[in-house]
Parts: C-alpha cells; structure tokens; sequence
C-alpha cells in the first residue's frame, strides 16, 4: 500500500461557519467531529506502538488499550542509526494503526536531548538533529506508507517536563534553527508527515500553539508543510489565537466551548472567516483521504511484528565496553560457562516508559528466560528490590545471595537500571544516577568475580562510576516487547552488536552542557549553552566523557581506508572511504561523517556530524561506502541576512567509528553563498573593507590618508597593523578620526553607492 499527502479534496460549500469551527476541533478525547459527509476520524497515541484507549479510555492510561506490538522506544531505535529499519518498524506501526482503524498515529517525538535529566527522553532519538532527521523521516515514511498519518512532534523546543505546559524555552535564532528545528525541517521535507504536533510550551515568550512565526511563517511558508497542525493534547491557551497563528486542530473536546469563541470571533470580524476555512479544509481533507484509504486486513500477524521487534532491539543495543579477561573479551558468553544472572530486571523487564505511550504488549520476553534457553543451568538472583518501601534487611539479605551466586559463577551478568518511576512523562529526572542498592550490589559482585557484564536498563543516560572495574558493560536501554531475547542474542553472539550512542555518556551531570541551564525558572529556561548541544558541548570544552556520541563496539573489528572528499554538483560533498572487516566474525559498522571548517567567520563546534550509513561485512570483505553530505546541512543560520548561508572554504572531513575515534580525514573545498548585506552607517570598517564596492573606494581614500595613519600606527605594539585597531570601529564615527579628511556626506556616499542595485 502506498500513501501520498495529495488526493480528493472536501467539499465544504454550504457548511455554516458553526460546522467548519467543528471541524477544527475534538468530538472526545480521540476522535474528530463528523461533519456532514466528513466523517470522524481517530487519532492515538504512539511512537513506538500503537496506543488505542477502548472505549472510556483517556490520554493518561487510567483505561486499558488494545494488545499492540511494543517495538523499542526512539532512546533504543535511534541507537540502530539504521533508517531502513526505522521505516519497517513505520510500516509495522502503520499496519496495526490501519487494522484498528486509526487515522493518525501521534509520533515520532524527534525532540532534541538537551539535557539527561529529561524525563521524556526515551522518546526521543539523539542529540544530534541529523539523527533525528534522518531516523524520523523513515518512522514517517513507514507509518504513512500503510495510508496512516504520522503526527511528527513535539513542535517545538519542548526539551524538558518541568512546568511544559507554561514554561519559556529562551532560545537564540542560531541554536533555534541548527539544533532544535533542523530535524523537525529534514523531516517535513523529505517524508511530509500527515500532521505536525505543535508542543505546550512557549518558545521565547510566544506558546507554540499560538506562534505565526512557527507554524505559519516556518512551517509552511519555508518548509512548504501541506498537513495539518494539530495541539498536543490541552496545548491551546487561545483558541482564536491559534488558529490565526495556523493551528488546525484542537485535541481534545472542549465539549463546544472553544468552537463558540472561534463563532464568535468571524461574527465580529477579529478573525478572518478565511483562516477558518483554510483549517477547516485540512482537516476535511485528512478525513475525507482516510475515509478513502483501503484498510489493512486483520487479524494482525503478531509474530512476525514481534520477530521485527526483536530484530529492531538487538540492532540498538551499544556494547560500550568488552575488555579481555584471561586474555579474551569476556562477550559473547558460552552456553558451557557457568552463568549467574543477577538483578530483578531480568526477570521483570523495564522495557518502555511511562506516560502516554505506554504500550499494551502482544507478548513480553524476559532475559532470565531468554538466557535459560540457551544455557539451561544459569543460576539467578534478584539482587534487589523493586520495590519502593524495601527494607535495609531485605536489601542486604538479596545482596548477599547474589554475592554468593556470583561467586560460584564462572560468569556473572547483572542487570541494573531505572525503576520506572525514576522517568516518566510529566516530570523529570533528578540526577542520572542509578540507585544507591545497584551501585553497591555491582561493587560487591566485581570484589567476588571479575568476569562481570553489567547490562543496563534505562530510558535517559546514566553515570558509570563502576566503567573502570567492571569489563563488560552492555547499553540496552529501552528495548520494547523482545527486548529479553534480543538482549540473549547480543550476550551470546547470535547477534553481533551494532548499535552506537545517539548522545554522550557524561562522567557526572555537573559536566553536562544545560546543567547551570536546567529546569530554569520563574517560566523560563534560557537555553544558555547555545549551539553547544551534546558532543559539540564536551568537544569544544575538551572534556573527558564516560563513552562518547557514536560510540559502540562489536564482536569484530573494522579498518577504514583512505577517505576521499569530492563537491558534488548540487553543492553538497560525496565522502567515500572503504571499511574492511578485520576481525573473524561478519558484523555491522555504521561510518560516520563529521566536517568542520577551520578558520570560519562564526562560532562553530569544532566537528558536527553531517551524515552516515551503515555497512555489513563479512570476515575480511571490504566495500567502498558512499555518503552524501548535502549542502544543506552545512549551511549555518546567518542572523544578518535571517537566512540559511554555506559559508565558502576548505572544509575538513573526518571519517570514523564515533566522534571521537575518527579514523582519516579529507579536505574539499565548497563554494559559499554570497552574502550582501546592506551597509550601513553602523558598519564596522572590516565589513566596509569587505564590500566589493566599498571596500576599493575606501582603500583609495585611506591612501590619502597615509601620513595619519603613520602617526596613529606609532601607537601599536611592533608588527601589529593598526587595522587591528581599527577594523571594529563604525563606518559612521569614522570621521571623527579622520582629523576632518572625512565628511558625513562622504560617508553618506559611499553607502549609496555600495548599497545601489549593482548591474
């Protein structure tokens, strides 16, 4: 089945402006208003599965939902940095959303992970907005392809849960653009999503459900979106306002009230009927192409979703350490080794978050069980307590009975993590440490037997105080459904691991970027570190981390050739390297792009990713691996001109296993735009001297000027110019300066002529 945004269009002729306010708003708390021929239609919660309340049922899962497919969260998929995978589980998430007869399903969340501290950040996928562009355009693909709509969110700069539904995220227009919006736009334009999701808080003082300048202005005006803006649930502080601002859709019911205000405003002309009519028609639309689309034919085929899910978790999991013991890695394990399996997530997985895209599971694997299939004799030990009211005694007792298992073992695999309560939607994290009980079970079990694997279950990072003594330590995040089977496939080596870190592991949440920045206060967050988000924080700060942004090894090895660098003829650049398999088992590297530009005329991090694809090889094969960078992702947000600008020069372009295991590096050079501002009686000398115009008018006179500008240089250091100087100083006030060789009609002048429509 195949889906386009284009189709049969509504016919609204004769609809009052009562019906067309309706159709812009909720009928319940899931479904739209029926209009006429214009049916109602349902739209439910997501990303990672499909969350249909039954009847009754409401947006904080007080009801019970259908059975769905739990595919891993975006803190796990994101982890793949596969794009063809994202766009299967889209395509499966589009099938079970199409049986139920749901039209729109309300993900991916593609937000960026500012901070760890999130509460919501396992449903988001990186800290990188490339990552989540290119991960959420093929979630969108995928969901779409089934003819559902994807509900790409949350729209925008909603990076935390503390006070969201009012809080100001202070932002400035270069971080704003190149980090927090940059995603949101690879998305729309390369998979136009059914519905953007606009978010509760307010982006520099203006809510987003009411914001022009965002849903209008950007969105449509310069992306070209063709959908729907529909609010996150209880989002619209004005109703009127928001749909002069260009929000189409009002979730959920407010039982009528807010349709009359909107009556009420065209009667008394504060708002335009055209406005009405406008979102009227995209939501008429919508309706009127689901209504059309052919349904998928239950029932649903449950094991071949869980068999995908289980494939889409072993790719996420990230083996961040595997050191040798008694001259070996310690992973994969052997099923004739004596395992002890310790810790209560093994046997009662953590495998989704809280909050409204809590998922109803079709099955549920476990680890324990996962592992006793393969090596029938592992023994297991709680090791701690769930429980929130444990006792000192219990938690002693449960420690010292994983103490002696670990000791009779010739292997010991702990598993540790979040409780759920530790993260959830609606509130955030405290610190990013695990549990005090976990930390001193770890210790204890490493003091009895060095050959530990720590697997960890969680939806935000988490410190590791524990990486210098413990060998093995295995990132499983949030893994879905299959998670406990795909975690025995990585331990014992049916799946080589593949997965790489989608945001930094910090040694404490002190070095984190928003830390001084984070939650904010009285209504506003100011988003202090600018354009420094994640790795472009700790690089540019040469700080040491836990694990680095693209970090993850595997149960071989890879060598990288020479790179190359070309300029492509749409202005972006084609990176080839060729990766070869080194080691003695096939395995999965994910290549990675990251350029930079020495010597550039802006602050810059010292390297961003700009792209990345991922190749599987044999033992000893080799391939060549192509990557485009598109000149898109290169550009900057010049906030002169208020635009997108690629800034010309030789940029260097690193290749390699993370952002900090790069392993060769080319330089090409890439044409700039040209930038011509006006100038004015504000410009700076050096931008004057700049100007193709002005710049040899100005030399000419400062030739005139040679005797003065003698007797000025006397007061600069030895070998230094007085340009130096000099070069700040106002084009307006340089007159002053001038001992009255330079008059304000000069001046005057010489802008008229820089500024006059060159032929």
């Amino acid at each position: 089945m195949t889906d386009t945004t284009t189709g049969a269009r509504a016919d609204l002729t004769g609809l009052t402006v009562e019906e067309k306010a309706a159709l812009t708003s909720g009928e319940s708390f899931w479904r739209t208003k029926a209009v006429g021929d214009i049916p109602s239609v349902m739209l439910t919660d997501g990303p990672h599965g499909l969350r249909k309340q039954r009847e009754g049922g409401d947006h904080l899962g007080i009801g019970d939902s259908v059975p769905a497919t739990c595919f891993p969260p975006a803190v796990a998929l994101g982890s793949s940095w596969d794009a063809e995978l994202a766009e299967r589980v889209g395509t499966a998430l589009g099938v079970e959303s199409s049986i139920e007869d749901v039209a729109v399903i309300l993900g991916p969340g593609i937000n960026i992970k500012r901070s760890p501290l999130c509460g919501r950040n396992f449903e988001y996928l990186s800290e990188d907005p490339i990552v989540s562009g290119v991960l959420g355009a093929g979630i969108v693909r995928g969901i779409q392809s089934q003819g559902v709509g994807a509900s790409l969110k949350h729209f925008a700069a909603n990076n935390q849960e503390d006070d969201r539904m009012r809080s100001s995220s202070d932002v400035d227009p270069r971080p704003l653009r190149e980090i927090y919006l940059r995603g949101f736009q690879r998305v729309v334009e390369d998979a136009q999503p059914h519905t953007v999701m606009c978010s509760y808080n307010r982006i520099n003082g203006v809510f987003a459900s009411e914001n022009p300048w965002l849903l209008t202005d950007v969105l449509r005006g310069e992306w070209g979106f063709e959908g729907l803006v529909v609010s996150d649930w209880g989002a619209v502080n004005d109703r009127v306002a928001a749909l002069r601002a260009g929000l189409d859709l009002e979730m959920p019911s407010s039982g009528g009230i807010t349709d009359a205000q909107v009556v009420a405003a065209v009667r008394d002309g504060s708002l335009d009927e055209a406005v009405l009519d406008a979102s009227a028609q995209r939501n008429a639309d919508l309706a009127v192409r689901w209504a059309a689309t052919e349904r998928v034919e239950g029932p649903l085929d449950v094991d071949a979703h869980h068999a995908l899910a289980r494939e889409a978790a072993s790719r996420s999991i990230v083996l961040l350490k595997n050191d040798a013991v008694d001259g070996a890695p310690l992973l994969p394990l052997r099923d004739d080794q004596s395992l002890a399996v310790i810790g209560a997530f093994a046997e009662k997985p953590r495998y989704q978050g809280a909050g409204s895209s809590m998922i109803h599971p079709t099955r549920l694997d476990d680890a324990l069980t996962s592992i006793r299939a393969v090596a029938p004799q592992a023994a297991y030990a709680p090791g701690f307590s769930l429980a929130i009211d444990a006792s000192e005694e219990e938690t002693r007792r449960l420690r010292e009975e994983a103490v002696a298992a670990a000791a009779g073992a010739t292997v010991a695999v702990v598993f540790a993590g979040l409780p759920a309560r530790l993260e959830s939607e609606g509130y955030d994290r405290e610190d990013i440490d695990l549990p005090a009980d976990q930390l001193a079970l770890i210790d204890a079990v490493v003091a009895v037997n060095p050959r530990t694997v720590v697997v960890l279950s969680n939806g935000g990072v988490v410190a590791l105080p524990f990486a210098q003594s413990v060998p093995a330590i295995v990132e499983a995040w949030l893994l879905g459904q299959a998670g406990g089977s795909a975690t025995a496939d990585v331990l014992f080596g049916a799946v080589s691991p593949s997965g790489k870190l989608t945001e930094t592991v910090p040694l404490r949440l002190e070095d984190t970027p928003a830390f001084l920045n984070f939650p904010g206060e009285e209504g506003h967050v100011r988003y202090g570190e600018g354009l420094f988000v994640g790795y472009r924080w700790y690089d540019a700060r040469r700080m040491e981390v836990a694990f680095p942004f693209g970090h993850g090894l595997s149960y071989t090895t890879f060598g990288y050739g020479e790179a190359t660098a070309a300029p492509r003829a749409d202005g972006g650049i084609e990176v080839r390297v060729t990766v070869t398999n080194t080691g003695d088992r096939a395995g999965r590297e994910v290549v990675q792009i990251y350029a930079s530009l020495p010597g550039s005329r802006v602050q810059r991090a010292p390297r961003e990713l700009k792209g990345f694809a991922s190749v599987e090889l044999a033992p000893g094969e080799s391939r060549e691996v192509a990557i485009t960078v598109r000149r898109e992702d290169l550009a900057y947000w010049d906030v002169r001109a208020d635009r997108w600008i690629v800034e010309g020069g030789e940029y260097v372009v690193e290749v390699g296993a993370s952002s900090r295991d790069l392993r060769t590096s080319a330089t090409v050079a890439v044409a700039g735009d040209e930038v011509r501002l006006p100038l004015t009686r504000e410009s700076s000398l050096a931008e004057v001297m700049a100007h193709p115009v002005a710049g040899p008018m100005v030399q000419q006179a400062l030739a005139g000027m040679s005797q003065m500008l003698e007797g000025a240089s006397a007061i600069m250091p030895e070998g230094v110019s007085m340009d130096k100087m000099m070069g700040s100083f106002p084009i307006g006030r340089i007159g002053m300066m001038a001992g009255g060789q330079v008059s304000p009609e000069m001046i005057d002048g010489l802008l008229a002529a820089a500024n006059a429509p060159q032929q």
